[in-house]
């Protein structure tokens, strides 16, 4: 049993992480239960998985806690061998108003020199000199053609420090290289669902980056390595299919001034192949240098998850080499500290069950909830039980689902109305949670009597735990 007991209050009209409790709880504005249905004034019937206790008020607290107090994302731990992060980043404005005036002349001396190639029909800089100004674009942007082409010149001036002759130079090989690569056509070539699992895209960060997953230890296919690196044909084929991948992802970015137009990368290093897979090392090394020539300027934030201690040490090795800014971009994390990195940069309904939260892909195994059903995060001390109480002032039908990463931890529920003559309702009574139970359960429970959801989480462990849940309100079907 845990040494301490904290609570955390919530109505179940508020959204799951508000800043602070309002002083009086909203009143819902469902339909009225239907006529057949138990009244207020009479218990609830038990059901054959709950019990009836009498009803009486849960234990005084040692600790009282809001919910403003126990939400949080969780803290960067002050001692790790793990170099998670080297600086903060701020991601640059792509607004002009938000340029220094140095930048902003680069920018314009930029698009000058562009339409004096245009006009001038330089070779160098157009394949084709009688193509019009009109079919000159770059992902999806026409250049020239409206404000969107600052937010694409702006990539290509930062990656050269807004050295404009240089940043001319590679838009103009960029651009060449685009035409000799055949984007146009290879965005709508087909290369199967064989790297699907790979490389996909999955929810977005909480600054509205899409997330973009590279799950390296797929590789560990012994077939699907053979079928993608055993030979130059195969290695170019991944290498199209990548740069496939990264086209159609941007093409749906935003290019408007003050869109997003940047891609939040989630590197999962579990089980990645060593560096003695030499084919690997070749495919990602060919793919990661066209990326850096041709695609810059798009990476938000570069996370790597489950990290090795090889790929650190390899990381350590190389990063007096990089620039601060790049490596203010990329952060680490070791399997133990995965979720609580990837909460501090994402809501926990965006990230996938594997990775600790509760997204999965809607179906109808899991029609309650989406990514659109925001979760709140809540830290379980060590040796503390750790109550959530969530006020329901609506006859309704109450669903949630919750995890705490790893488990380790008893979870129990109750129902306790307002009514102290009342039943208390054990909806679940406490059981042990281990790591190999499922890593999410989801209950429901029809209230037809005004009350509180108790949940319970008992951490009897030395480490702090990591409690993450979400609940709606569905009327009542007549």
């Amino acid at each position: 049993m845990a040494d301490e007991n904290l609570t955390t209050a919530t109505t179940a009209a508020a959204a799951p992480s508000p800043p602070e409790l309002p002083s009086e709880p909203p009143t819902f504005s469902h339909p009225p239960p239907p006529q057949n249905q138990e009244t207020p004034h009479s218990p609830p019937p038990a059901s054959e998985t709950e019990d009836k206790t009498p009803h009486s008020p849960p234990p005084p607290a040692t600790t009282t806690t809001t919910l403003g107090d126990v939400i949080e994302h969780p803290e960067k731990p002050t001692t790790t061998k793990t170099p998670e992060s080297f600086a903060s980043f701020k991601e640059e404005s792509n607004q002009i108003k938000d340029l220094s005036p140095p930048q902003q002349k680069s920018l314009q001396d930029f698009k000058t020199l562009i339409q004096e190639a245009i006009t001038n029909k330089d070779s160098t800089f157009l394949q084709n000199p009688e193509e019009p100004i009109s079919e000159i674009s770059i992902w999806g942007i026409p250049i020239l053609k409206d404000d969107r082409t600052d937010v694409v010149l702006l990539k290509f001036l930062r990656a050269r420090d807004f050295k404009v002759k240089d940043s001319f130079t590679m838009l103009k090989d960029t651009l060449q290289w685009r035409k000799t690569f055949g984007i146009d056509s290879l965005v709508e070539e087909d290369f199967g669902d064989d790297l699907e699992k790979v490389v996909f895209n999955h929810g977005f960060d909480k600054e509205g980056h899409p997330i973009c997953y590279n799950v390296y230890g797929e590789f560990q296919n012994k077939d699907l390595y053979q079928k993608t690196f055993s030979d130059d044909e195969k290695r170019l084929k991944f290498l199209r299919w990548r740069i496939q991948f990264l086209e159609r992802s941007i093409r749906k970015l935003d290019f408007r001034s003050g869109g997003v137009n940047t891609i939040f990368q989630i590197n999962d290093l579990k089980n990645a192949p060593g560096p003695g897979k030499r084919e690997l090392r070749l495919a990602t090394g060919q793919a990661l240098q066209l990326l850096q020539d041709n695609y810059p300027e798009f990476v938000a934030k570069q996370v790597f998850i489950n990290a090795p201690w090889w790929y650190l040490a390899f990381y350590t090795m190389i990063s007096p080499f990089m620039t601060q800014r790049t490596k203010s971009k990329f952060v680490f994390a070791s399997t133990a500290r995965t979720p609580e990195t990837l909460f501090k940069y994402v809501s926990p309904e965006h990230v996938p069950i594997q990775y600790g939260g509760l997204s999965v892909d809607y179906c109808d195994c899991n029609p309650e909830f989406t990514i659109d059903d925001p979760a709140s995060v809540v830290t379980v001390k060590p040796a503390t039980k750790q109550t959530v109480e969530i006020i329901v002032n609506e006859k309704c039908l109450f669903v949630w689902e919750l995890r705490v990463v790893g488990w380790d931890v008893s979870y129990s529920a109750e129902y306790v109305p307002n009514n102290e003559s009342h039943y208390t309702v054990i909806i679940q009574k406490a059981k042990k949670m281990t790591q190999t139970d499922e890593p999410v359960i989801s209950h429901s429970f029809k209230i037809v009597e005004l009350g509180k959801i108790l949940l319970t989480i008992d951490n009897p462990t030395s480490k702090k735990k990591t409690l993450i849940y979400r609940f709606k309100v569905n009327p009542l079907s007549e």
